[in-house]
């Protein structure tokens, strides 16, 4: 039996894998990777989107590719039935996001504290401002977010390039597994520890009877880590960073999306 027949899930990041990097954040994906998730739908194989956005601003992209399967939304923090309600959704502890809020406060960075609804921010910046938009939501200006009422699923620490490392080793140090990290050039976001992709993939696998043997995952960056550490098959752009590279079981050869259309077109053949 050869490694694609064994596929029955497919789970695909969107942004630098669907979509290459640097696009318009309205961007859909070609008609190459149209037409190959096409191919896998009709071969009997479920396809699924694993991105951080939040769920606006995945459902066009899952309906541009014809997907109509559950949605890994804000990093596995939220996992959504098509219609955008709420499968699973998992949010910071209540006392660790208020310490966070004062934490950043004292540090003068600013703060994106948001939930599966609403995206509340301290202060616009360009990190704040791209993440509103490719999520499809409304940025709502909130100087004390931790009062708002919200219930975290996520809560970005806004610094800049030159301090952000030292933002996620502080939290490191002082909160260790209590939250999962994740580091985006201006950008430490905190989640709940047990938030990550590949969780999310692992339950969603287990609900439906599919073995972790019969899961492709294919993602860029560092935030697919776990699930293509996670999945049986997993693969990355040539484009992908070093952390992608090192957790996926292939690299494409193929440059850029095309790779990813030519190993999806793989799956039906």
């Amino acid at each position: 039996m050869s490694e694609n027949s064994e596929v029955k899930l497919v789970a695909l990041d969107i942004d630098g894998t669907l979509l290459a990097p640097g696009v318009p954040y309205d961007a859909l994906p070609d008609n190459a990777i149209v037409e190959a998730v096409a191919a896998v739908r009709e071969a009997g194989i479920k396809v699924l989107l694993a991105t951080g956005r939040m769920y606006p601003g995945t459902r066009p992209i899952a309906e541009h590719l014809g997907i109509n399967e559950l949605y890994i939304c804000q990093q596995g923090a939220s996992i959504h039935e098509p219609d955008g309600s709420l499968r699973h959704g998992l949010t910071v502890d209540p006392e660790i996001a208020n310490e966070l809020f004062e934490y950043a406060e004292k540090q003068g960075h600013s703060v994106a504290w948001f939930d599966h609804e609403r995206y509340l921010v301290t202060d616009t910046s360009p990190a704040a401002d791209f993440f509103a938009a490719v999520s499809g939501v409304a940025m709502e200006i909130h100087p004390r977010p931790h009062e708002s009422g919200v219930r975290a699923t996520g809560i970005d620490i806004v610094s800049s390039e030159e301090v952000s490392s030292d933002v996620h080793r502080f939290l490191e140090a002082k909160y260790g597994s209590r939250v999962a990290l994740l580091d985006f050039k201006t950008v430490t976001a905190v989640h709940d520890p047990r938030s990550s992709k590949g969780n999310a993939l692992a339950m969603i696998a287990k609900e439906s009877g599919i073995q972790q043997s019969e899961v492709l995952a294919i993602g860029d960056g560092i935030n697919d880590v776990s699930m293509l550490s996670w999945a049986g098959h997993s693969a990355t752009p040539s484009h992908g960073d070093v952390f992608a590279k090192d957790s996926a079981k292939e690299i494409l050869e193929i440059e850029g999306v095309g790779g990813v259309a030519a190993r999806l077109m793989a799956l039906s053949s």
